[in-house]
Formats: structure tokens, sequence, C-alpha cells
């Protein structure tokens, strides 16, 4: 009797120890999430003569600031071709709806005789791509993408694929600075084959440390809704994160940061690198927006680097972002190298910011003086009278 309780009981207990064993197997294979590889390779470098895409793939850009920078481009000895829909619009600010803004990329890619694609300017519009656009299109013709600001997004795409490319100035800014500013001519020796190695002053916030991974990001308010997307590049392990922002208050930068902790980013990166953060209000009782984001990151034990003149700036030095790079922090400097094949050269930032002051305050003695002579023409014209 006795034995058929215990043969009773083993019949019913057998199948849930099975089914707890299998549930328990189950969970331990959802923790362990597969590594994200993000080897992205180099395109090739252009020639004289190589065409250059311009096109419009978030906010519209008026055609005269694209005919400068087409000017710009041939000057440095290029062949800019501008995109179909470049001139379009739509809903007041796009730059024609997205499956004309798609054409466009798509176009650039495609065409064989298209060695480089520069984006016309950011502002909003390249998340409605994310799902439209051929990812194999961007793999299986690698060149170089540049742009910042919204673009962010088509720079994740690109990383995603295994393509590199730059987070730099666009056809907006070029049109302004004239293309001689420091953040041009690095952009145009990067295509051509030089590679810069930046170096940094001391930053009294940043945190020591050395790291190396892959460069990864852009501008914070793109990256947060593009997480768990194709066109999220934060998802690779090993990686150098470089974030940038413009207007947003310290309590909307706070909702961010802690999106990208509880997305697990930080807990992949491997180093921090902070940008610009310009005309952001100080609603909370930090000295600053990278203050705010080292209260955070001192708790994971990687570097954090302040003060990288990128973003929105008058200062914008271009990243190759899905490129291999070196981080070195210490008390006394920082130097961000680039793992990539080409000539080198050292970049001291504190040149461009420098030679973007001189330029602010000629700019500024310009316009006095144009105020002071039409003052001078009111105040004669008056006496005549």
């Amino acid at each position: 009797m006795a034995g058929g309780s215990l043969r009773s009981s083993a019949k019913v207990l057998w199948p849930l120890a099975a089914a707890f064993a299998f549930l328990l197997s189950c969970t331990v294979e959802q923790d362990i999430k597969p590594s994200l590889s993000l080897e992205c390779i180099r395109p090739a470098y252009l020639q004289p003569g190589d065409k250059i895409a311009l096109i419009s793939p978030s906010y519209h850009t008026p055609m005269e600031n694209v005919d400068t920078a087409a000017m710009i481009l041939r000057e440095w000895g290029f062949v800019p071709v501008v995109g179909a829909n470049a001139d379009k619009q739509y809903l007041g600010h796009y730059a024609g709806t997205p499956k004309e803004r798609l054409a466009d990329l798509e176009w650039a890619l495609t065409d064989p005789t298209i060695k480089a694609i520069l984006c016309n300017r950011g502002g909003y519009g390249t998340i409605r791509l994310v799902d439209i656009l051929q990812k194999d299109l961007v793999k299986e013709n690698p060149k170089w993408l540049i742009g910042f600001s919204d673009i962010t997004t088509l720079l994740g795409v690109s990383t995603r694929s295994g393509v590199m490319s730059i987070h730099g100035t666009m056809c907006s800014i070029l049109a302004q600075s004239k293309g001689v500013d420091m953040s041009s001519t690095l952009l145009r020796d990067i295509l051509t084959g030089t590679v810069p190695e930046y170096e940094l002053p001391a930053d009294s916030l940043s945190i020591p440390g050395h790291a190396t991974g892959t460069l990864v990001g852009g501008n914070l308010c793109t990256i947060c809704p593009i997480l768990g997307t194709d066109a999220d590049a934060t998802a690779g392990d090993d990686i150098i994160l470089f974030i940038e922002e413009v207007e947003e208050d310290m309590s909307h930068i706070d909702r961010l940061i802690n999106t990208l902790i509880l997305n697990g980013v930080f807990n992949r990166c491997k180093g921090v690198i902070l940008g610009e953060f310009t005309d952001c209000g100080a609603n909370l009782d930090f000295g600053s927006v990278e203050e705010m984001f080292c209260s955070y990151l001192a708790d994971y034990g990687i570097p954090v680097l302040c003060g990288f003149p990128a973003g929105h700036g008058a200062v914008n030095l271009p990243l190759l972002m899905g490129a291999p790079v070196t981080l070195d922090v210490t008390q006394t400097g920082a130097r961000l190298t680039f793992d990539v094949n080409g000539f080198r050269n050292t970049v001291w930032t504190e040149d461009a910011v420098a030679e973007a002051a001189d330029t602010e305050r000629l700019e500024a003695e310009k316009q006095r003086k144009i105020v002071r002579v039409l003052d001078f023409i009111k105040h004669y014209d008056g006496i005549k009278r």
C-alpha cells in the first residue's frame, strides 16, 4: 500500500519537477543576451573630382544655403550633386514627405558615382525613416554619411549596418562658416584620408581613466527614442558613448539620462564623452549639465571626458562614429584617438575654441561698426534737414 502511494506521488511530482526545470532553463537563457558586434568598415577616402550628394533627411533647408555649401565643396575639389527632393517642403518644416526624403537617401546610397553623403541640416524627421529604409543598402554601399543633431538616427543606422560615419558639420553650417573654420577643414581632411588625434585640456569634472571601444552616440534627444530599434548603436558591447544636446532643461536631460540607465546603456559603456550642452536651462541645482551627468556616471567606474567641443556650439569637431577609439583621461588633460588607417594629425581642441572666440569677437566688432555708421548717417541726415 505504501509502495503504491509512493509510485502515485512520483507520477505527480516528476512532471512538476520537469516543468520547473524547463522554466528555470528558460529564465537563464533569457538573462543571457547575445553580445552585439559593432565592427564597422571604413568607407573609401575621397579623391579629387569625387561626387558628394547633398540631401535633406530632416527639416527643409533654404536652397541658398545648399548652393553656398555646394560652392565650398567645389573649392575643396569635389563635385556636389543635390538630391531631387532637397527643395521640397512638407507640413511647413520637413524637406518633403518621409518617402521623398527616403528616396533621396536611397538614391545617394545606390548611385555608384556618389562617394559621400552630406546632410543639409538636422531638425527632426529621420525617425520616420528607420522602419522604411532598407538596411542592406547601407551595408552593401559603404559611403561616408555626414551630419549631426537629428542625423544621429542615420549615424546609428550606419553603425548598426557595419559602416563608419562622421558626426560633423552640415551644409547649413558650412554656408555660415564659408568652410574655413577648423570644424569644416577637419571634416575635409577626414574625407581625404587625414585622421585627427584630439588633445584636450584638463576639465575639473572629468573622471580619469583609460578605455577602448567603438564610438557611438550623438544628440541625446535623438538617441533615446530609437533605443531598441535597428538604429540603436548603444546596443553594442564595449562602446564609448558621445552625447551632446541643445536647448533642453536639466530636468528633461535628467529624464533622458535615466532612460539610458533603465535601458542598461551605461552598463555597456567603457567610457563616456560629453560634448556641448548649448543653451540648456539650469532648472535643477547643478552647476552644469556635465556635473549632473557625472553624479550618475561616477558609480560606473569608467572614464568620463567633459567638454569635448562638438555639438550645437560654435565648434563642432568631427568624430568618426563606429570607429574603434582609445580614450585617455587624466588630471592634466585628455586624448581621443581613432584606430583607423590614414594620415595622422594632432589637433589641440583649445585652438579650435580660440579660433571660434576670435571669429565671434570680430563679427561682434563688425556689427558694432555697422551700427555706428548707420547712427552717423541717421544723425547727418537729421542735420541736413
